[in-house]
Parts: structure tokens; sequence; C-alpha cells
């Protein structure tokens, strides 16, 4: 008899326990369950529309700067002051690269000096866990040689399968195309030619506009500039790198036949916040590459809420000021974009 009694007792408080715990559950769950606004309640949505800014500085020595603090820098939009919301290194933000090569016939002479100088950047570079980077070849169309990926032995095997193209035009010294060829569905008469603003485009809109937004998007244009059969003008061609937040680093190489246009690529890279260089021989040409390995490791992010509200697609243009007074008289030099252009509604 007891033996049942306390088996009954048992039973009962296990019972009681249980409705206790289901209680207990209930309750809570209620608790955390958000509560929907009633139909009268209003619901504020906040939306800000931050512009970020990459820059890195520079001292009299050519030195790069990288213990900048907040309050060391000022920006400026259309002239009017902007309170500065983040400001920070940004050496672990992921890097989305696109290595634009010319492959026209004036570049034959160099070409081999420009793959062995990219592929010692893209070893130095692309961190395989969180970088990526792109190889397009051009002429008259740009050529995707390896597409985007942090896989170096995929990169490497992209710049060595770059080749130099000759022209369809004996004037360019190339080979007349026979009726055949021409008669071919995918001939193109403009092959040997350089169309580099179409090309740099199609590098900002079609290849690294599609990375993720929390990247440091860059082109490397390896080019002597001259373009001779674009359709996108130049102005164009730098207004879509702008609208994709893409750098674009140019490097002027040429072999005996041209010349470089300088100023061409210096206005290219300067409105997107990058720089040009022009390596006359084999050692430059990496020292150059090792600059822009040095610049990309030693960026800041600046970024702030425009006091110019409006979604009005404008032009903004940008200004960076020192304004340490000790820092000042080392008369650093910023390197950022001129501008850039309002989202719109």
């Amino acid at each position: 008899m007891i033996r049942l009694y306390r088996r009954a007792l048992f039973i009962a408080l296990l019972f009681i326990l249980s409705v206790g715990v289901a209680a207990w559950l209930r309750a809570s769950a209620q608790q955390k369950r958000p509560t929907r606004p009633a139909d009268d309640d209003e619901v504020v949505r906040v939306e800000t529309d931050l512009t970020n800014i990459l820059f890195t500085a520079i001292d009299k020595d050519r030195r790069y700067v990288t213990t900048l603090r907040k309050e060391d820098v000022r920006v400026f939009e259309n002239d009017t002051p902007q309170e500065v919301f983040t400001f920070q290194r940004e050496t672990e933000l992921p890097l989305s690269l696109a290595i634009l090569i010319d492959t026209s016939w004036s570049q034959e002479e160099t070409l081999p000096d420009e793959k062995a100088a990219a592929r010692a950047f893209v070893d130095a570079v692309i961190r395989p866990e969180k970088d990526q980077a792109a190889i397009i070849s051009f002429t008259g169309k740009p050529t995707i040689e390896q597409p985007l990926t942090g896989d170096l032995s995929s990169l490497q095997k992209g710049i060595e399968q770059v080749i130099v193209i000759h022209p369809r035009d004996p004037e360019e010294g190339g080979a007349v195309a026979t009726a055949e060829e021409r008669a071919e569905p995918d001939y193109d008469d403009s092959i040997g030619y350089t169309n580099i603003w179409d090309s740099l485009s199609f590098a900002s809109n079609e290849v690294l506009s599609q990375t993720h937004a929390r990247t440091r998007r860059a082109i490397i244009l390896l080019t002597d500039g001259n373009d001779t059969n674009s359709r996108l003008k130049k102005e164009e061609a730098i207004e879509r790198a702008v609208k994709a937040n893409v750098v674009i680093y140019s490097i002027g190489i040429v072999g005996d036949r041209q010349s470089v246009e300088k100023e061409t690529l210096r206005r290219i890279s300067e409105k997107t916040g990058g720089r040009a260089f022009f390596p006359d021989e084999e050692n430059d040409l990496h020292a150059a590459f090792k600059q822009i390995e040095q610049e990309l490791r030693a960026q800041y992010l600046l970024a702030y809420t425009p006091s110019n509200a409006a979604r009005d697609g404008s032009y903004r243009r940008i200004r960076l000021e020192i304004t340490n007074p000790e820092l000042r008289k080392r008369k650093l030099r910023l390197l950022y974009r001129e501008g850039y252009y309002a989202r719109q509604k």
C-alpha cells in the first residue's frame, strides 16, 4: 500500500511541475513576442545617405601617413563644411580589383613586362579569403580573361593568357581581312584598335559594380592612353566610374612606336581618387605596382551625411583639408576622388 501511495504522489508531483513549466514558457514567449503597432500608431522609418570617401595621405617625402585622427581632417561638400560620422583606417575592408590590360599592337614590346609585374602584384595584394580580382584584356572590345576570384592560381593563368591583338586596318599596321573573314558572323572590324573608355565603363559597370557595397573597388589600367575607337567619351567613362565608386590607377606604358597620353591618364585617375604612373623601364613598372599596393594598405575611410539631403542626382564637389597645425607644416597631400553623384529618388 505504501508503495502505491508513493507512486501516486510522484506522478502527481510530475503533473504539477509540467503544468507550471508550460505556463512559464507561454508567459515568457508572450513577453518576447514583438507587439504589432495599432492602426493609429505612427511608424517612423529613418533613412540616411552616408557619403563614403576613401583617401590616403602622403608627406613631402612621398611617404604614406597612417596616423591621422578624425579631428585632423575636415571635409567640405560644394564648399560647405560637413560633420564627419566615421573616420578609420581601412585596411581590413575587402578589395575588388579589375586589372585592365591594353593588348593593342602598340603594347607588343612592353606586354611581357606588364604581365610579370601584374603577376607579382596579384600575389602580394590579393588575400584569397577576402579579396577578389578580375583580369580583363581589351582592344576594340574588352575580354574577361578571368572573372572575379580570390584564387591566385586562376588569376595567374588569366594574366598569362593575355596576348597582343593586331589590327585589321593596314594603315595601322594590320593585314587586310579577306572576303571570307568579313563574311564570318563573329567578324569584328574593331579588333586591334584601342577602346579605352568603353573598356573602363565595362570594368566599372559590368564587373566591379556587381560586387558587395562594402568593398574597395579599383581598376588598374595598363595602357598608353591613346583611345582610337571608343563609343563613349572620356568624361562619360569617368562619370560611370565615379557612380560605381571605382578608383582608377593608371600605368602609362608604351614601346618605341607611340607616346603616352600623360594628361589624359592623370585626369581619369585623379577624378576618381587614384593616381597615374609613367614607368620608363621594367624596374619602374614593378615600383608603380608596389606604390599602388602600399596605397591600398594605407587608406582611410571617411563618411558623412550630406547637409544637402536632396536626392537630385547632382554632382557634388568634395574637398578635404588638414586642420591640425603641426600636420599642416608637413605639407601633407591628400589623395581622394574630386566628387560624387547624389542619389536620385
